[in-house]
């Protein structure tokens, strides 16, 4: 088995990021794998471009789908997730992780917390 990352790009305050975390962790565990690490980057190392920068789309898909409402202390943020698992398991977890977090599917709807599949 080898360290794996799992990366998401979210538009979340720390609730909604405890949120996403959770489902890793809910994921990740029946499946025997390892989570050794979760970090929250806001920046990207040895760059000048930030996740703000980055997933500035997410802050626009929020405020569409929220007319009038303050977001509050919601940022763009990418969560970095390192586990350990084979690469069939990432894939399954990373797969269940995206649905749960957008069930509603292709129907139109307003996700809890804006996302992208990094």
């Amino acid at each position: 088995m080898r360290t794996r990352i799992l990366r998401f790009g979210l538009y979340a305050d720390e609730q909604g990021l405890a949120w996403v975390r959770g489902l890793v962790d809910r994921t990740a565990a029946p499946r025997s794998a390892r989570i050794v690490k979760a970090d929250v980057v806001r920046a990207y190392p040895g760059s000048d471009m930030t996740t703000a920068e980055m997933y500035d789309f997410l802050a626009e898909q929020w405020a569409i789908e929220h007319p009038g409402q303050d977001s509050g202390a919601r940022e763009a943020v990418e969560l970095h997730v390192r586990l350990v698992c084979s690469l069939r398991n990432w894939h399954a977890i990373r797969k269940a992780v995206l649905k749960a977090l957008c069930p509603e599917g292709m129907a139109p709807h307003t996700c809890r917390v804006p996302w992208c599949g990094a």
